[in-house]
């Protein structure tokens, strides 16, 4: 064997072998990485909630995610723990308003949706209609992230709830709701002019429903890390708990 072969071979048996060895690694856990970039106090509090949501069979996992993005968005410590705390008993609100609707336990995804749809305003009663009416099996993930875009887009909750229940009560599928939210500018404009008394709507909004001047993505506290000036709230805003 000539010896530029050989040495190929050789090059690629050591990146073979490092490259297993990079796939036998097993990469740290949520637990870990939010110890490493979190105070060690918020640290401990954030995990325990986490914990006992995780006892009360609620999405765990999407409550770690949320800290763990929050944190690398450089939103303070504090308003990293109140999101996460505020994002728990609205998981919890959103499960027994499922449960209430349907009678049977959610799925994870459906009570991380309803939390987010809860989160923008929409009630419980409402969630409970959805999946009261909603066809038996029907997951209702998707429906209820496509409610809270609508409200997003300025729809009033009550009329997003009606355009998806229409859509599911015609069997349409997950792709077809998803296409709601875009078909919107000209209909949310309507909707503000025939009783939208809460002076939401599209004007300055970009495509994605924010608008067009906004700052952090849905769900970050507007702070954004900075520091406050004396005397104002710490409290993330509503759109950001």
């Amino acid at each position: 064997m000539s010896r530029s072969r050989l040495t190929a071979l050789l090059i690629l048996s050591s990146l073979f072998a490092a490259s297993v060895a990079q796939a036998q690694t097993p990469s740290k856990d949520p637990s870990t990485r939010l110890r490493e970039v979190l105070p060690s106090d918020v640290a401990g509090r954030i995990l325990a909630r986490i914990a006992d949501a995780r006892a009360r069979q609620l999405p765990a996992e999407a409550l770690e995610n949320r800290a763990l993005k929050f944190a690398a968005k450089g939103v303070a410590p504090a308003d990293i723990e109140r999101s996460v705390s505020d994002q728990v008993e609205r998981m919890d609100a959103a499960r027994a308003a499922l449960v209430a609707g349907r009678g049977s336990a959610p799925e994870a995804d459906e009570i991380e949706a309803g939390a987010e749809v809860m989160r923008k305003g929409v009630d419980g009663a409402a969630v409970s209609s959805l999946a009261r009416s909603a066809p038996s099996g029907r997951s209702l993930a998707v429906p209820l992230f496509v409610i809270g875009s609508l409200t997003d887009r300025g729809v009033p909750a009550s009329e997003a709830l009606q355009r998806v229940m229409s859509r599911l009560q015609q069997k349409a599928s997950d792709a077809d709701l998803e296409t709601l939210p875009g078909d919107l500018p000209a209909q949310a404009a309507a909707g503000r002019d025939h009783g939208n008394g809460n002076g939401r709507g599209n004007q300055g909004r970009g495509v994605s429903g924010r608008p067009a001047t906004a700052g952090p993505p849905a769900g970050v506290p507007s702070n954004g890390g900075k520091k406050t000036n004396p005397g104002q709230s710490h409290r993330p805003p509503k759109t950001g708990k």
